[in-house]
């Protein structure tokens, strides 16, 4: 077979492959479950994240709300920056080191999106945990208004790669901070080093200001990038000359 007719996945490395494949595989599924915002989700119900005194909180969700998407353009965007951008950091930092780096944001993310929620609750309740939380009646006690906020930190599920995704977006900025960019809506290429300090400063805003109707963890993305940030420290990773 000629170079020509190579198949655009033949040079994709084998963890981020993985990665595209099962999350797609896990897709399935809430195509086929899923009834809409007005019906029972049973794969976020089950996979997705909860925060930790909900009564649907279960270990395993630390690791696999990381592989639900709520829909085809959640688990599209997610999937086409893991295959644009990482392949490149895959290479540099080889395979394994790789896979690590992926997981530690992941959780990392859902860790900082849990301590934001904790702060959230104490700020209505006093305390980080409510007493019975599968009795709508503990919600009311604190007021109309307050007590659909607080259901909704307790019975919303946080699903999606964004978070892992996002350490991935910093590692490739810190370790190519010049790779010029292009982004979608501005006509000219950005190196890396601007745009994607951009878009961090862009998610703490939205997390900050939190927009009614907004259902997007902006606290998991920020949190998946101060974790990459970490780890590229840390673990002192350099880019090498060899591939770009």
């Amino acid at each position: 077979m000629n170079g020509f007719n190579q198949s655009p996945f033949a040079n994709i490395p084998p963890v981020v492959k993985n990665l595209l494949i099962i999350n797609i595989l896990c897709f399935i599924p809430v195509l086929i479950f899923d009834k809409g915002a007005n019906g029972p989700n049973p794969i976020a119900d089950n996979f997705g994240m909860f925060y930790f005194n909900s009564p649907n909180f279960r270990l395993w969700e630390v690791i696999t709300y990381m592989f639900v998407h709520g829909n085809l353009a959640h688990i599209f965007f997610n999937m086409f920056a893991l295959f644009s951008f990482g392949p490149i950091v895959e290479y540099a930092i080889g395979s394994k080191r790789f896979l690590s780096f992926y997981f530690i944001c992941g959780i990392g993310a859902i860790a900082f999106q849990m301590l934001v929620q904790a702060y959230e609750v104490h700020a209505i309740t006093g305390g980080i945990t409510i007493n019975h939380p599968g009795l709508d009646s503990s919600y009311l006690a604190f007021g109309q208004e307050k007590a659909i906020k607080l259901y909704g930190i307790y019975h919303t599920s946080i699903v999606g790669a964004s978070g892992a995704i996002f350490g991935l977006l910093i590692a490739f900025g810190m370790l190519y901070p010049n790779m010029e960019l292009m982004i979608m809506f501005i006509p000219v290429p950005i190196k890396a080093k601007y745009i994607i300090p951009i878009y961090v400063v862009v998610e703490l805003f939205l997390g900050v200001e939190q927009f009614a109707g907004d259902s997007v963890a902006h606290f998991a993305h920020l949190g998946g990038a101060l974790i990459g940030f970490i780890l590229v420290k840390a673990w002192r990773l350099q880019h090498t000359d060899n591939f770009y």
